[in-house]
């Protein structure tokens, strides 16, 4: 015969959270086996400041960690004192036990442990307690968001990206800066965290880009009169590449001419190769190098644009 499990009020079996504060720190032998992390108690109702953490604990190479409990729905006043405690008794571990965990909270918690550093983890664990054929009631934790090494690698990727997009918005504004002196293109442009500039070439469909990777600056005129014009923009694009070897001369260098088959937009380019994004260092060389080619390339094509309708 198999017996029914029946889940208790938890107001039963502890009737408030210091109750369930002192059942925990005399059984921290079962969360430790629910979240695989050997802890042994150190302290309940650890001052911080004027707050209290429920629970002082140690981890097993000494770090330390710090438990809140609550038998009720998850709210903000306990996210906030978690982060309190986990700055102010520099732990590396912090467990958060509830009731009943909104998804609000479990999001919080998983965004906690993609942006932390690799030694700080959150957990979030809910709380039962069960009965089964009419036995005492026994406690049913259950990790809802913990640390992982994908949660950790995504933290990594999204801070790589982060900084990524601060330094393109640092790198255009010394690009936009130092254009000013040289050509009014980008005159009303304003830097941003995207890897290009665009700017009109005074006639529809046709722009001028900057574009910033992390390996080489480009210069480019982008053809694109609309997804039901592909006839158009090549044609536009036949014609400029008709005056190719003037067009060239005057630019004093070869261009790269791609017609992006299967693609709506085609591309009169030229590269940089004095390096990229990555190379802070060079910066202000590829900067001038970008600004440079961009005015030959204006120039260059200036005929041959006169000559588009539209």
């Amino acid at each position: 015969m198999i017996g029914k499990l029946v889940r208790v009020n938890l107001r039963e079996v502890w009737r408030n959270e210091a109750k369930l504060t002192t059942w925990l720190a005399e059984n921290l032998d079962l969360l430790s086996e629910q979240i695989g992390i050997e802890l042994s108690p150190l302290e309940t109702e650890k001052a911080v400041g004027t707050l209290r953490a429920d629970i002082f604990a140690e981890g097993p190479n000494g770090e330390t960690v710090v438990i809140e409990n609550q038998l009720e729905k998850t709210n903000h006043d306990h996210l906030g004192k978690i982060v309190t405690y986990l700055s102010n008794l520099d732990a590396k571990t912090a467990i958060w036990i509830t009731t009943e965990p909104r998804t609000e909270h479990r999001t919080a918690i998983n965004w906690l442990n993609e942006i932390s550093p690799s030694d700080t983890s959150f957990y979030l664990v809910k709380v039962e307690a069960v009965t089964i054929g009419g036995s005492e009631p026994a406690p049913l934790l259950t990790t809802i968001s913990g640390p992982s090494l994908e949660a950790k690698q995504i933290g990594r990727q999204k801070g790589a990206l982060a900084q990524t997009q601060v330094n393109r918005r640092e790198f255009w504004g010394g690009l936009l800066e130092k254009a000013k002196a040289k050509t009014k293109l980008y005159t009303n442009v304003r830097p941003h965290k995207d890897n290009w500039l665009n700017t009109g070439a005074g006639k529809a469909g046709l722009w001028w880009s900057f574009v910033i990777t992390m390996d080489r600056g480009v210069v480019q005129l982008n053809i694109d009169r609309g997804p039901d014009k592909k006839d158009e923009t090549d044609k536009i694009y036949e014609q400029i590449q008709n005056d190719r070897e003037s067009i060239e001369k005057t630019f004093g260098d070869k261009l790269s001419w791609n017609r992006m088959e299967g693609r709506l937009v085609c591309r009169i380019e030229s590269f940089s190769q004095i390096g990229g994004l990555r190379d802070e260092e060079k910066w202000g060389k590829i900067q001038e190098d970008m600004i440079d080619r961009m005015v030959r390339l204006e120039k260059a094509l200036k005929p041959s644009l006169a000559k588009i309708r539209g």
